[in-house]
């Protein structure tokens, strides 16, 4: 079969296309056959050697795969050939090859028929963004949540999940073309910011702005998958009280003065989708398995961003890493 290889720690241009075994599933166990995987912001640093976790070289990137099962392993019940699923891929890696083996712990089958390239930009931004929303953020109908970040593939999963729960939805994106993708994806509002860095003067000048547009009360949850210069504005238009979720920070890790959570009396909680997954697998699955409901009946739906064949999903994940991408970047391997 043929796979993406990261055979040296580097950017988008190591990975070399190549020829390797088929996997075997061992014991619980299921080989797919991938039809699309979808990429995301750890692609980006595990393969220069800068994710938490380090799969051994070669390996092939993408952790996010939709396809249909081609082998069962020792001790799986429920699952055949010819399922089509969605799944998540152990060690960080696999995804972007023909073939690839998952936990069965770790898929969920989706009805016959549905798009794979759309499927495999469902499982990670939602499964990540209902963790967020529902289980830490404690967002209830008619509050109002910020959303920076806003049209990348985590941000338009919170607006979409947000506007589901009932909140009014914030916006935050760095273009005029990105806040119409956001508005156009249910967002109540929506702003544009600069491009950091800012200095006191910018900073402050950011965090009028959330104010704002977050309204008197401020913003009684704010979903940040950025980081950096924006978190601390961001921070300073929290609702009494507030969640701060923080997502990501692509833009740096930021140093919040913690005069701040003290004044608004508000949390700031930690999202690791991957560790809450592991270490409450029922839960989990329930979370995805309202998603899927969701998207089936078009509640919500996963803007795809480009489609990049196999031999080219090193551009894939150089688009993602410029912070470009307005969605999700997928490679397939019929594209």
């Amino acid at each position: 079969m043929k796979a993406l290889l990261s055979v040296e720690p580097g950017g988008p241009e190591t990975l070399r296309l190549s020829d390797v075994p088929i996997p075997d599933p061992g014991p619980g166990q299921l080989r797919v056959r991938v039809l699309a995987c979808g990429i995301n912001y750890p692609d980006v640093l595990v393969i220069q050697d800068k994710y938490q976790f380090q799969p051994p070289r070669p390996f092939a990137p993408g952790v996010e795969v939709s396809g249909t099962v081609d082998a069962v392993g020792a001790g799986v019940e429920g699952w055949r050939q010819g399922d089509s699923l969605i799944a998540t891929l152990s060690q960080s890696s696999g995804g972007l090859a023909e073939y690839a083996v998952c936990d069965a712990k770790d898929a969920f089958r989706i009805p016959e028929g549905r798009d794979p390239v759309e499927a495999a930009g469902l499982l990670l931004t939602y499964a990540t963004t209902i963790h967020a929303l529902a289980d830490r953020g404690d967002l209830k109908e008619g509050e109002t949540l910020l959303v920076l970040g806003a049209a990348g593939g985590v941000g338009l999963a919170a607006i979409e999940v947000g506007k589901v729960m009932g909140a009014r939805v914030v916006a935050a994106v760095s273009s005029e073309e990105k806040a119409k993708v956001a508005l156009a994806a249910g967002a109540d509002d929506a702003m544009v910011y600069d491009r950091a860095p800012f200095d006191r003067d910018q900073a402050r000048a950011l965090g009028q702005a959330f104010k704002d547009l977050a309204g008197p009360e401020g913003a009684h949850v704010i979903y940040d998958p950025v980081g950096g210069d924006y978190a601390e504005p961001a921070l300073r238009c929290v609702a009494w009280e507030g969640r701060y979720l923080v997502v990501g920070f692509p833009a740096g890790i930021p140093r919040i003065p913690l005069n701040l959570p003290l004044l608004k009396s508000c949390d700031i909680r930690g999202i690791f989708w991957g560790g809450f997954a592991q270490r409450a697998p029922d839960h989990n699955r329930r979370n995805v398995m309202r998603l899927i409901d969701w998207w089936s009946a078009g509640r919500i739906r996963p803007r795809v961003d480009r489609v990049f064949p196999l031999a080219r999903g090193g551009e894939a994940i150089a688009r993602l890493a410029s912070r470009s991408a307005v969605g999700k970047v997928i490679v397939a391997m019929d594209a």
